[in-house]
């Protein structure tokens, strides 16, 4: 992966890679003004150490957005980290120990399947379709597996761009209640919905209440820069992650929280998020339109309703991984998906990222790609 990011930092390379927010569509006017409004009226407190639990303005913001979608939520309830890979690795520190189990998504976010095995947790992936978890497949494996968690994004998953149905949710939530299953729901990208309306989190069915810890992240909606996240679990639970992350960096950075609090309670983050909606759902479309006439023949793809990608699988006897070099040679990349799955890997899947350019853009790296395809 690394490797693949050098790559993309050639000024040639049109790049499908990195799940990157559009830098163009940064608010940079609005944040500016967040952190001048803070600095100037309270600069000895933003420049300050401040508590490990985080920003108490920032938190309430957080709380009243979840609210507002009927998952009521106080400020305690919260704990603000340095994005939410931190929120995933302080909750894997405090619930796991080695040789634990993990139930994930398959294929799953990256990232994650490093962090559980940076803990020492064995990973197991529960069989997925294009609707994501399957029910009963999970409850088969948490009778036989009987692990610690599940973890899962439910919304235009990463990477597949797969959102969970109501029903599914729904299910997995009562699996969880049964057996003591904790769940962690990863969403990042839950506000980058294009198409239709937004689903409850597990979060909110009864089963899950007490079982679930939710994490959310200011990267791909405000700016990654920041490096603000937000996990929201019961008490117990939150209160060893906050122990953990106190022996780890002590708080998040206090002004950038102090900037982000001003900043969402000044209303702009619904006003950037219609217009960053539009960009992306236009870029959508431009990716979407232009597969059919730039992969193999019986290739299939996701159509995400929402999110940063779209899961590309080749016909049988294609190897996205051996075909990255000539991509790259024609100044274009993506991401191989065989990284992606807990278990045995699809060779002939990659995950296509349409957020980071423009419409124009992309037609232009498809034709790219099309030329490397044949």
């Amino acid at each position: 992966m690394r490797e693949i990011l050098d790559l993309t930092a050639r000024p040639t390379v049109i790049s499908f890679a990195g799940g990157l927010p559009a830098p163009e569509l940064f608010d940079v006017a609005g944040l500016r003004a967040a952190y001048d409004h803070v600095l100037s009226t309270a600069p000895s407190r933003v420049l300050q150490y401040s508590t490990t639990e985080g920003d108490p303005g920032l938190r309430a913001a957080v709380a009243e957005r979840l609210s507002a979608r009927a998952l009521p939520t106080a400020v305690d309830d919260l704990l603000v980290t340095s994005g939410s890979q931190q929120a995933l690795s302080l909750t894997s520190t405090a619930l796991l120990a080695p040789g634990d189990t993990v139930l994930v998504e398959n294929p799953t976010y990256l990232a994650a399947l490093q962090c559980f095995a940076f803990v020492g947790a064995r990973v197991v992936p529960v069989p997925s379709d294009e609707g994501g978890i399957d029910p009963v497949a999970l409850a088969g494996l948490v009778a036989s597996e009987r692990p610690k968690l599940l973890y899962a994004v439910p919304n235009f998953q990463n990477p597949t761009g797969r959102t969970l149905s109501v029903e599914r949710r729904r299910a997995i939530a009562e699996v969880a209640a049964r057996h003591g299953l904790w769940i962690v729901e990863d969403d990042p990208y839950g506000e980058l919905r294009f198409d239709g309306a937004p689903l409850p989190w597990i979060a909110s069915f009864d089963g899950a209440a007490d079982r679930t810890v939710l994490l959310g992240s200011l990267s791909k909606i405000m700016s990654p820069g920041m490096r603000l996240g937000w996990l929201r679990a019961p008490a117990a639970l939150r209160q060893a992650c906050a122990t953990v992350k106190q022996t780890t960096d002590l708080h998040s950075s206090t002004v950038d929280q102090a900037a982000a609090a001003r900043y969402l309670t000044d209303a702009r983050l619904d006003a950037h998020l219609t217009r960053v909606r539009a960009a992306y759902r236009e870029r959508r479309d431009a990716l979407l339109d232009g597969l059919p006439h730039t992969l193999p023949p019986a290739s299939t793809w996701s159509r995400p309703d929402g999110g940063m990608f779209v899961w590309v699988r080749l016909p049988d006897g294609h190897d996205a991984t051996a075909l990255l070099p000539r991509a790259a040679a024609h100044d274009v990349a993506y991401v191989p998906g065989a990284p992606f799955f807990a278990g045995r890997a699809d060779p002939a899947t990659l995950r296509l990222s349409f957020t980071g350019h423009s419409a124009g853009t992309i037609k232009e790296g498809l034709t790219r790609l099309a030329e490397a395809f044949e």
